[in-house]
């Protein structure tokens, strides 16, 4: 394997791990040489997973903690960096949704929303910075959204928490680009994962959907996946501060 496209050496936290994207970005870094540690809430998926990997002879760790919480987060880069002896990439891939008007949240959803899609995602990497910085070639890759780029329906505190997220990625990436830590944003549009299965369910939605993606489908997980993997590589090694938008030209789609 060319050593440019490869992630062997490369230790990566995935949060969110156990299903849709944050699996996908997984399972690829794995497939490219990485040793990987996955943090989900259900201590049951984390361990199936985890076992599954490991069975193949994967270097593959996992651990169960409450992203939304502080104490979570600190858990989760304590047992990383543990576990894998430090830390070269992060992959802030955790986050919800609570579909409904704006005029029908309740300060509890409010807060709920903002604890796990963007104050996790700050705390991360203020805790991971000095382990990024230590092993000289760190890269952090927020997942943000379509929806922190242009108007949704229903879900408009998902998209203030998105839209918050591509700005921290730029600020990120310059004040700590001394450090030598890359910090980008990947913008998944329509991907099928449990987050959007129920959306994905109704076929009318679809339908309207896939009239305004130019390439007339929804995505997959693995196809996040992989640009996670190219911005921790060698080969992005001088891509930094950008949003990446993977959406079949679904925002750039005119009259």
């Amino acid at each position: 394997m060319n050593e440019k496209y490869s992630l062997k050496g490369n230790r990566a936290l995935v949060t969110g791990g156990t299903k849709g994207i944050g699996l996908a970005i997984a399972e690829e870094f794995l497939a490219l040489g990485a040793t990987v540690t996955i943090v989900a809430r259900n201590a049951g998926d984390v361990e199936k997973q985890v076992s599954a990997w490991q069975a193949e002879g994967l270097p593959a760790f996992g651990l169960a903690a409450d992203m939304s919480t502080s104490d979570g987060r600190k858990e989760a880069i304590k047992y990383a960096v543990e576990k894998m002896g430090g830390l070269d990439s992060l992959i802030n891939n955790v986050g919800t949704n609570n579909r409904k008007a704006t005029l029908d949240y309740s300060a509890e959803e409010y807060q709920a929303l903002m604890s796990t899609n963007l104050t996790s995602i700050f705390e991360m990497c203020q805790l991971a910075h000095p382990y990024l910085k230590a092993g000289g070639k760190g890269s952090i890759v927020n997942i943000g959204s379509i929806a922190g780029l242009t108007a949704v329906p229903t879900g408009s505190i998902y998209g203030m928490t998105k839209a918050a997220i591509k700005q921290l990625t730029k600020n990120l990436s310059v004040e700590w680009a001394k450090d030598g830590i890359r910090v980008n944003c990947i913008a998944p549009g329509f991907i099928r994962t449990p987050l959007t299965a129920n959306l994905l369910a109704n076929e009318s939605f679809v339908e309207r959907a896939k009239n305004q993606i130019p390439m007339e489908r929804v995505g997959d997980p693995f196809e996040i996946g992989c640009p996670a993997a190219f911005l921790c590589m060698p080969a992005g090694g001088y891509i930094t501060g950008e949003t990446i938008v993977v959406d079949g030209g679904f925002t750039v789609k005119g009259i």
